[in-house]
């Protein structure tokens, strides 16, 4: 499998993020994302077909909001918390809040 792409998050725009942010599928991956910890492609479908995911996949992680690392025939995703936060103070907790997602243990409630 070939690597895949991400962009430095100084090369990222918060116009990026959040409009990454504001589909409701893509939201919902970074919330169960967020819940579960690093997931699978396979793991979170949306009931949606696989070539729309790949489409959410790819414009978050364009976007800067999410990590893919390969791991045998498996795309794993991760969110990019921690360099977001840094780019971007508290927006990504803002957000999980605003939809309803409970912040992961260690990261700040606002």
């Amino acid at each position: 499998m070939r690597a895949l792409k991400h962009p430095h998050l100084r090369d990222v725009s918060v116009e990026h993020v959040l409009h990454a942010l504001s589909d409701p599928v893509r939201l919902e991956i970074v919330r169960q994302i967020a819940r579960e910890g690093e997931c699978s492609c396979n793991a979170i479908d949306c009931g949606r077909a696989k070539s729309s995911m790949s489409h959410h996949f790819r414009v978050l992680r364009d976007s800067g909001v999410i990590r893919t690392r390969n791991d045998g025939t498996a795309h794993m995703n991760a969110l990019r918390r921690e360099e977001l936060d840094a780019r971007f103070p508290g927006l990504l907790s803002a957000v999980l809040a605003a939809a309803g997602a409970a912040a992961p243990e260690g990261s700040p409630a606002d």
